[in-house]
């Protein structure tokens, strides 16, 4: 299993980052270390701790900042998602129906009063009628006029669209032992028509006067990444990795995303996926003497059965005005 960081938009995605994840008993297994020749200096990380390391040396190495879109499996790391907002970047975060939060206009008690002597509380509280409530819970009480059908892309066949609602909330994971509330932020809830009960949920700190049908967007753009990597794999195979060493796959990893990346590169520089340019090539002046390989040699008299027209020389005319050879040219989508 790898944890692994794209930079996307709605035209193609691109891993920037690809890290072998170690369960912790493995990472300890000095004898499976050596024989996998993991070097000294990986230590056990959770998957969280690989994609907060991946997300700060993408900002470091000055590559573009988006909006971080993460999967439950890591939108459920509360300090991760804390972390990020301190990076000053914006999340839409997929979690759990069992999620707690405050409703709007809710939030944990205050610190109790100090009581005589000592050092004054200053923690959160709650007590047996001041609780949070699961998303689960909270999306099944919201009434009917709130949930709205949005359609966000096209699909293969049709436009995909589902109904959402979207409430402004507070985390309340473990907020009892903080001293003041955590901000709000939006929660989107997915509720496709003919299900039971909802399927999907995310925090997001998306502007709080963001549009809803953009909020769908930016949520939905992760197809493009489990796209990409469906392609990945199947085309250029890069899930067929069978060693067992540590460089063997982060070797093959490279070679098969550097690949992808030639290929949507190309992708976007040719219509109709990329801009129509007025000149799509340009040309390149072939110099004075040259010789294509494998052409006769130009001192060399021609064979008189071959030669159809007789010519005044018999070798390769001088060439004062070279016509121009096409030549495909890189075309920057960002040239118009």
């Amino acid at each position: 299993m790898a944890a692994t960081l794209s930079l996307a938009n709605h035209d193609a995605s691109l891993p920037i980052a690809y890290r072998l994840y170690l369960p912790e008993d493995w990472a300890k297994d000095q004898a499976r270390r050596h024989k996998a020749k993991i070097p000294e200096t990986i230590a056990f990380q959770t998957k969280p701790e690989i994609a907060l390391e991946q997300i700060k040396a993408a900002r470091a190495a000055g590559l573009p900042e988006g909006v971080v879109l993460m999967d439950a499996g890591y939108g459920y790391d509360t300090g991760l998602r804390t972390e990020i907002t301190a990076l000053g970047l914006r999340y839409v975060a997929g979690i759990g129906p069992n999620t707690s939060v405050w409703r709007r206009g809710t939030e944990p008690l205050p610190p109790q009063r100090g009581r005589g002597s000592g050092r004054p509380p200053k923690l959160l509280r709650r007590d047996g009628q001041h609780q949070p409530i699961s998303v689960k819970a909270l999306a099944l009480s919201l009434p009917a006029q709130v949930w709205q059908t949005i359609t966000w892309r096209e699909g293969t066949a049709d436009w995909l669209s589902s109904r959402f609602a979207r409430q402004r909330v507070r985390p309340a994971h473990r907020d009892t032992l903080l001293t003041e509330p955590r901000a709000e932020e939006w929660l989107l809830i997915e509720w496709p028509q003919g299900e039971s009960e909802p399927t999907k949920y995310w925090f997001t700190t998306l502007p709080e006067d963001i549009a809803f049908e953009c909020l769908v967007d930016f949520t939905k753009l992760r197809w493009r990444i489990e796209r990409d990597y469906q392609e990945l794999k199947q085309e250029l195979g890069l899930g067929d990795y069978e060693g067992r060493g540590w460089r063997g796959f982060h070797h093959h990893a490279t070679l098969c995303i550097a690949a992808y990346g030639f290929l949507i590169a190309e992708r976007g520089a040719i219509p109709p996926s990329g801009p129509r340019f007025s000149s799509q090539l340009s040309g390149s002046a072939i110099p004075d003497g040259y010789r294509p390989r494998g052409a006769a040699d130009p001192t060399r008299t021609a064979h008189p059965q071959l030669v159809r027209h007789n010519s005044e020389t018999t070798h390769r005319r001088s060439r004062q005005n070279p016509s121009e050879m096409p030549l495909l040219q890189y075309a920057d989508p960002q040239d118009k």
